[in-house]
């Protein structure tokens, strides 16, 4: 099993805390820490300073760690053209000496896009497949060779399909709960397969479809990694859950057991047991505060030693 810290930095977070939180994900054990990708905050509150782009933020990431993964859940195909993604990621694993994920999906949050004159296209699926065929051919064309793609969006003459990554194969990630072509997808190009925000039925379903997927494809599905990502508040007692609880917008209703990681160590150890039965091999703990390091301390110090490897 691994373990992972997933961040929101669109909520107003700087650099400079987004390093603080990864530097601290590094120093607790933990063995990645994965980022957003959006340029808009969500809900009420203060957005300041504002954005910070993804692959910028984990370039300066990567020379300032040293062992855990760094990857985003996810980028859109909306944002970046995939010759210049491919580019940018595999600059990152060059700095990172090979520890860069790429998180890749369709795309959804329309509001970002018109605030700073993004192209926002009705067929985004189309967009993900041809990118995924971009991306990955270009990182696996041998040197001296050249890639080609002729495709409905992109084309590509005699690229020289450079830089190389450090890893031989960075790995991709790709998510959501899409019935049919998300699975598909993943079982032809992804390294990892990730359902996020979901009750253990809903996760139980998304690996089962999946996994088939890959049987369908011809793929051995024990070659795909699965895994979670869910909200996370921790507490050792009420008054700190509900102020966690209010630091990100929520309130209690009761439920929060379902699709989160909530409570202490005997609450959220259970959990992640019951999703390493369902098969997940990697869990992601969503932090949206990121100013709160005593959290992350806690999950860090209290519960994480405890946890399944």
């Amino acid at each position: 099993m691994e373990y992972c810290v997933f961040t929101e930095p669109q909520q107003g977070f700087s650099y400079a805390q987004q390093l603080a939180s990864a530097q601290a994900t590094e120093r607790l054990g933990f063995d990645g820490w994965f980022r957003s990708d959006h340029y808009l905050a969500m809900g009420a509150g203060d957005p300041l300073p504002g954005p910070t782009d993804a692959w910028t933020t984990l370039a300066g990431l990567a020379r300032e760690t040293e062992r855990v993964r760094l990857g985003t859940l996810v980028s859109p195909v909306t944002f970046r053209h995939p010759g210049i993604l491919a580019i940018q990621v595999a600059q990152v694993d060059e700095m990172s000496e090979g520890r860069a994920e790429l998180g890749l999906g369709t795309g959804w949050f329309e509001q970002e896009h018109e605030a700073y004159g993004i192209p926002f296209p009705a067929r985004r699926f189309d967009l993900f497949e041809e990118q995924l065929e971009v991306i990955t051919g270009l990182w696996a064309t041998p040197e001296g060779q050249t890639f080609d793609h002729e495709g409905t969006v992109y084309r590509l003459t005699k690229s020289p399909a450079l830089p190389k990554p450090a890893q031989p194969q960075v790995p991709v990630i790709i998510g959501g709960g899409g019935r049919t072509r998300t699975p598909a997808l993943a079982a032809r190009f992804a390294t990892e397969f990730n359902i996020g925000f979901q009750p253990e039925d809903k996760v139980a379903d998304a690996f089962e479809r999946v996994l088939q997927a890959c049987v369908d494809a011809g793929r051995d599905p024990g070659s795909l990694k699965l895994s979670v990502a869910l909200p996370t508040v921790v507490g050792r007692d009420d008054a700190t859950l509900d102020r966690r609880l209010a630091a990100i917008g929520r309130e209690r209703t009761g439920d929060e057991g379902e699709a989160m990681f909530f409570g202490g160590a005997e609450e959220i150890i259970p959990k992640v047991e019951r999703l390493a039965a369902l098969g997940a091999t990697r869990i992601y703990f969503q932090q949206v505060d990121l100013t709160d390091l005593d959290q992350l301390e806690e999950l860090g110090s209290d519960i994480l030693p405890r946890l399944p490897r």
